[in-house]
């Protein structure tokens, strides 16, 4: 005898925390080596995208890091600034909604 088909509505809505960019701006200060190490480290680029992220901050002012639920892009952001002030660089990473 087949076995009945049961419906399961679900008790909550499930969604996706909201994405935020994590921006990397440039500064007369930073070492670019320093930035580029940074991001290898704390956002775990390769090489060759963490140096075109550097050289695209260093050139346009500003560069995407990464998109990512807002807790990690906290704790990133907040990691690579206290990379930075322990080398006594002013490096700054913001966050703003990924739409």
């Amino acid at each position: 005898m087949p076995t009945p088909a049961v419906e399961t509505t679900p008790e909550h809505d499930t969604a996706l925390a909201p994405r935020w960019k994590v921006l990397l701006h440039d500064d007369p200060v930073t070492a670019f080596e320093f930035v580029r190490s940074m991001l290898e480290r704390v956002f775990d680029q390769p090489a060759s995208q963490a140096l075109r992220i550097t050289r695209e901050a260093h050139e346009t002012g500003v560069a995407l890091v990464e998109v990512l639920p807002l807790e990690q892009a906290e704790f990133r952001r907040d990691r690579a600034h206290s990379l930075a002030r322990a080398q006594g660089y002013p490096l700054t990473l913001t966050l703003e909604p990924a739409d």
